[in-house]
């Protein structure tokens, strides 16, 4: 209802208010001072690819490897051009509901007059550079979707579909989990971080995740993990071990697009070699979500979470301590009187899975990279609570887009293979990278076989194949109530038994009993799913709401 109110505000606004949106579509960064030639792309293979400045190849763990070297416009050229098809395959998995939602061209057209109004700002509030390098990737940008923008305007707004996702928390897009440990708390006692990015917007979204290393003309040398035609960074580190990843805070739905999260945290990479340089950075910048910076520096040994928002910023650092956890609330003095942050913390699974953190450290006197491994795939509650499979209490909640660990000292990084975080955790050497990569004329895979972290065998487990056949039976149950369908009662059956321990398993029978008329029924499934770990107080207050309805009917 919310969302539903926001867009339709939205919509009455557009229809008064046009101020802005002229100049905004008619801006296009100047890139005369740049190399403008197209690269030319050579096929090595069907997942080897090389530019002069450039390739990309797919390793034996199922990751794509990108690396791409020039000014903004010839990385972004490059970018394009390399992974062309990935983007191809990326956009249709992020708009395609899109078509499904708005099949009217009529309401395409105000689609995209309604987006061109939100951002109609945020191309005053991205560097150059980031600007160029959008429209040197858009060059390469399908036709398909032109209907939502233009080619390099939709790649911009792209860079905001993150910050949306965090604001729009109803649409349960996030829940990033991250943690830090150094001195007397690591092996060596040397600085590790773990995080997991739980951005979800469909399976097949999370399939091709690339791993970019970027050798820019200006700035330092730098990793990420992300997907094609996404530039921003949301779990990096450069090449003077300073890492950044991003965790949502609580946030107001916003009204108008400035600096998206992604793009701020690229620029703290690129130019940033210790925490006081990143902090200087992130004060720079009007963002227009709320969100923790989660910095890491090898030049310091320590870690801290920048926190900023539209109205406020803050730092938070631990003191007399050797680690530091960030789920998704702010920790700082600047909002210690936050009522949406003091809120959040109280009602959503962020301060849960906090405390998950603080108790597998905590059993853990000496962090290694591959403890911080075992603990972000970890999927139990508190106490190693059975919670369900998907829970969002848990660290791993089976949908991550991926999980990442760095060792900024040796400049030593883990990345996750699919599926989630169940797959190995390749290595990747940054040092050994930036000083193999320009001379690699046959895409061949940059990682580092000896560190790589083996899989998870849950992934060939009873348990893990019942979890997947939970996800596709909740989503056919959620659609045939939402259409008011009939539903056999052996599929019910089936939901509950592929994953018996989480509470939206019967929460969903609950809801379809009721939707029915099957009062007894519902009640008996509503009273089971209390007795499971509820994932928020706003779900365990509609499921109470939904008994007292039911008791009310029954005269009970």
């Amino acid at each position: 209802m919310r969302l539903a109110t926001y867009i339709l505000s939205l919509f009455l606004l557009l229809s008064l208010v046009s101020c802005g949106v002229s100049n905004s579509l008619k801006d296009v960064p100047d890139v005369s001072m740049y190399h403008d030639a197209l690269p030319k792309r050579t096929k090595i293979s069907d997942t080897s690819f090389t530019t002069d400045n450039g390739y990309l190849t797919k390793n034996s763990s199922g990751q794509w490897e990108l690396f791409v070297t020039g000014d903004p416009y010839q990385i972004g050229l490059n970018t394009g051009s390399l992974t062309q098809e990935l983007f191809e395959k990326q956009e249709h998995a992020f708009l395609s509901k899109v078509d499904e939602l708005v099949p009217s061209k009529s309401k395409q057209k105000l689609l995209r007059k309604l987006l061109a109004w939100y951002n109609r700002k945020m191309y005053l509030h991205i560097p150059e550079e980031y600007k160029a390098e959008i429209l040197g990737v858009s060059k390469y940008a399908g036709d398909d979707y032109d209907y939502v923008a233009d080619d390099y305007l939709r790649i911009l707004y792209f860079h905001s579909a993150h910050d949306i996702g965090h604001a729009l928390q109803d649409l349960m897009l996030v829940g990033c989990s991250s943690f830090a440990a150094w001195g007397n708390k690591t092996e060596d006692g040397d600085l590790i971080i773990g995080r997991n990015f739980d951005f979800y917007a469909g399976d097949d979204f999370s399939k091709d995740k690339i791993v970019a290393f970027v050798k820019p003309t200006n700035g330092y040398n730098f990793m990420s993990v992300t997907w094609a035609g996404m530039l921003g960074v949301v779990s990096g580190m450069n090449d003077q071990g300073l890492t950044v990843t991003i965790n949502a805070g609580k946030s107001s739905i916003p009204w108008v697009a400035k600096t998206p999260i992604s793009i701020l945290t690229r620029e703290i990479l690129q130019y940033a070699s210790n925490i006081e340089e990143a902090i200087e950075i992130a004060k720079k910048r009007q963002v227009f979500v709320s969100e923790s910076i989660f910095i890491g520096s090898s030049n310091d040994n320590r870690a801290i979470t920048i926190e900023v928002s539209p109205k406020n910023f803050g730092v938070y650092e631990v003191e007399n301590s050797d680690q530091l956890i960030c789920s998704n609330h702010f920790q700082s003095d600047a909002y210690a009187k936050d009522e949406k942050n003091i809120k959040h913390k109280a009602e959503s699974h962020s301060q849960y899975r906090y405390e998950r953190m603080e108790e597998l450290l905590n059993e853990t006197p000496k962090l290694t990279p591959e403890i911080a491994v075992d603990i972000l795939r970890n999927k139990e509650g508190l106490q190693d609570k059975n919670i369900g499979y998907g829970n969002e209490k848990a660290l791993n909640q089976l949908l991550a887009h991926h999980g990442i660990v760095f060792k900024p000292e040796e400049r030593l990084v883990w990345v996750s293979s699919n599926p989630y975080q169940l797959g190995e955790f390749v290595a990747y050497n940054l040092n050994t990278v930036f000083a193999e990569a320009l001379n690699n004329d046959q895409a061949l895979p940059l990682n580092n076989k000896t560190l790589t972290i083996e899989e998870d065998s849950f992934q060939y487990t009873e348990a893990y194949l019942d979890y997947e056949k939970y996800r596709i039976l909740s989503r056919q149950i959620e659609k045939s109530i939402s259409n008011d369908d009939y539903i056999v009662p052996i599929m019910l059956t089936e939901l509950q038994n592929a994953n018996p321990e989480y509470w939206q398993a019967y929460y969903l029978v609950g809801k379809y009993y009721y939707e029915k008329k099957y009062y007894r029924a519902a009640l008996n499934a509503f009273e089971e799913a209390k007795t499971k770990e509820i994932t928020t107080v706003p779900s365990q207050e509609q499921i109470d709401l939904y008994i007292k309805k039911i008791k009310r009917k029954l005269n009970e």
